[in-house]
């Protein structure tokens, strides 16, 4: 899919930036931390796509960057007690000096913009707290894409390949988890696959609000 390679070449593009601003000496040894939301153990083990969907991604960009530099797939934001999907990113920074590698870049590869998780979490206590902790590292992060170009053409072209397909999704959306306990799942995923774009659009005017809502079943 062009507007998947899209989003690939823009995650590539921003990683290249911020290589630029590191010593060309040291430009390959950049290690790579794509950083993504981790999740629960428990919903891991039902058998949710998401861990290996962000892996393809990841794969995806360092194929895309010629494998220049080390990478790892890290996750962030474990909240509660419970077993979490790891490693955790702050610990794999926290190791990955200790054993040497004194050039991290961080990677938000599971966030489209900034938010709490990239501008406090990363940058603040995977940054700053951690380069008070390791005054010898270089511990950086990559921007966003936000509004970045390739980014916005990702976006149009997603948008334009939906509208071809009259709103059809993949088959992939209506498969739930092999171990799914979530009411809600199934019928989410049975609207969603079965959604067919309305022939017509209803004008927004106030009046048309019902005809506009009943257009989209």
């Amino acid at each position: 899919k062009q507007w998947y390679q899209r989003r690939v070449r823009a995650f590539a593009e921003l990683i290249n930036k911020q290589l630029d601003t590191v010593d060309p000496k040291d430009r390959s040894k950049v290690v790579l931390l794509f950083s993504a939301h981790s999740l629960p153990m428990s919903v891991v083990n039902r058998g949710d796509p998401y861990p290996q969907e962000v892996s393809a991604t990841v794969e995806h960009v360092m194929r895309e960057l010629n494998y220049s530099n080390p990478y790892r797939l890290v996750w962030q934001s474990k909240v509660g007690p419970s077993a979490w999907l790891g490693a955790p990113t702050d610990e794999a920074i926290k190791g990955l000096i200790k054993r040497g590698n004194k050039n991290l870049m961080m990677v938000p590869i599971a966030f489209t913009s900034d938010h709490i998780e990239t501008l406090y979490e990363m940058d603040i206590e995977y940054g700053e707290e951690m380069r008070e902790e390791f005054p010898d590292a270089n511990i950086m992060r990559c921007e966003s894409l936000n509004m970045h170009p390739t980014f916005i053409e990702c976006l149009s072209q997603l948008v334009a390949s939906h509208l071809k397909s009259e709103g059809k999704t993949i088959p992939q959306m209506a498969l739930r988890c092999p171990m799914c306990d979530n009411p809600t799942c199934g019928p989410m995923r049975g609207f969603f696959s079965s959604r067919q774009l309305p022939k017509t659009i209803a004008p927004c005017e106030d009046e048309a609000k019902e005809e506009s809502f009943e257009s989209f079943g």
